[in-house]
């Protein structure tokens, strides 16, 4: 997790051994330093005994396997391109340019929170829609939800230690029973995480889903007031599940049916979700994203994003971009959530490492879709 930063204390102290250099070089080096000092504290590089963005990539790639060019998580995906349309309710909330009322353009991905691209769609595994929306003023909100509501562990050395006792036994191809066993004895919160997954109904489509922000953020209206939430995205599609036990037949007859389904569908037209913003209350959670908050919270729609094109991701938009979620607009904060710093940091140490990889083939299975989907008018 990354570290507060260093106190007012230590960075005064730098700054008086400091003085010669300021004389020397100006008070604007100094400062440029002191920042950088600070962003590397942050990060976790100055101790050996915190974990970096760069520790968590490396557990991941430990965990998923080696796939050069790819994300580090949520490595099968496709590109979609859209826009959102603000009905202006945002307004009362946030002070944010995307929620006056007109259009924004979006691009995100869709993808499947499976360890490898090549991974069958047959899986419960969850889902994910990440977006961009880059308003008229310039400025730009980036999102990364899910489609379960809340997350298995509330801090990245959980996380961590998830991925380490899942992580598969090369002479078995199976995580160690017992190692799992362990960590799930000490956490009752990813207990409860499992149990919810197996509960729910599976989504048959990606766009008959709703998405979830998972974190906690705070929205400030014009005049600097400020209210905690998440948000979701709620389809207008009608919702069919898919039968778990049909799974192996689905894999069989195609690989990559939810993809395939999702090029299919934007072919016939356009689809729809409403953004919903749910409000906290006092004595809400808002710094852990295994709690879910109460359903009779006030809930505001504030918009709704259209889907209008997918592509896969070696000729779409989104193959090089980190969908970071503490890149936010004026008028969208992040909360006290410690996984938010922790989410940019393995974000951005992923984005690093692919874009020295070159470009992947893009998931297989989807090429004939791709082009269909491009070709409707």
């Amino acid at each position: 997790m990354p570290p507060s930063l260093p106190s007012p204390q230590s960075l005064r102290r730098l700054w008086r051994r400091r003085r010669p250099m300021v004389a020397r070089f100006g008070a604007i080096a100094l400062t440029v330093g002191l920042l950088a000092l600070a962003f590397a504290w942050t990060a976790g590089w100055l101790s050996p005994s915190r974990l970096s963005g760069a520790d968590v990539a490396d557990v991941l790639e430990r965990h998923n396997g080696d796939h050069p060019g790819f994300r580090r998580a949520h490595e099968k995906g496709v590109c979609v391109v859209g826009h959102f349309e603000s009905n202006g309710r945002g307004q009362a909330l946030s002070k944010a340019a995307v929620f006056a009322p007109g259009r924004t353009p979006v691009f995100g991905r869709f993808a499947l929170a499976v360890g490898s691209p090549y991974a069958p769609d047959g899986v419960p595994a969850p889902r994910s829609l990440a977006l961009d929306l880059t308003a008229r003023d310039g400025s730009t909100w980036r999102t990364a939800m899910n489609s379960v509501p809340l997350f298995p562990v509330g801090n990245v050395r959980d996380f961590v230690a998830l991925q380490r006792a899942t992580t598969p036994d090369p002479a078995t191809g199976k995580p160690d029973p017992d190692k799992v066993a362990a960590f799930m004895a000490a956490h009752p919160e990813t207990r409860a995480f499992n149990a919810l997954m197996a509960s729910r109904p599976i989504p048959s489509s990606f766009a008959n889903g709703s998405y979830h922000s998972i974190n906690a953020f705070r929205f400030i209206d014009a005049e600097g007031a400020t209210r905690t939430l998440r948000w979701s995205l709620v389809p207008e599609a009608q919702f069919s599940a898919i039968d778990r036990d049909r799974f192996d037949a689905m894999n069989a007859r195609d690989h990559d049916f939810l993809f395939n389904e999702l090029f299919e569908r934007l072919r016939r037209g356009p689809q729809r979700w409403h953004l919903l913003v749910t409000l906290a209350e006092p004595g809400d959670r808002t710094d852990n994203a295994t709690v879910q908050w109460p359903e009779d919270r006030e809930q505001v729609d504030v918009g709704t994003l259209v889907i209008e094109q997918a592509l896969a991701e070696p000729a779409g938009p989104c193959r090089d971009v980190t969908f970071d979620p503490l890149v936010l607009p004026a008028g969208i904060a992040a909360s006290d959530d410690p996984l938010l710093a922790a989410r940019s940091a393995v974000y951005a140490a992923s984005l690093r490492r692919r874009s020295g990889e070159g470009p992947h083939p893009g998931a297989p299975g989807t090429t004939h879709a791709a082009t269909a989907s491009e070709a409707r008018p």
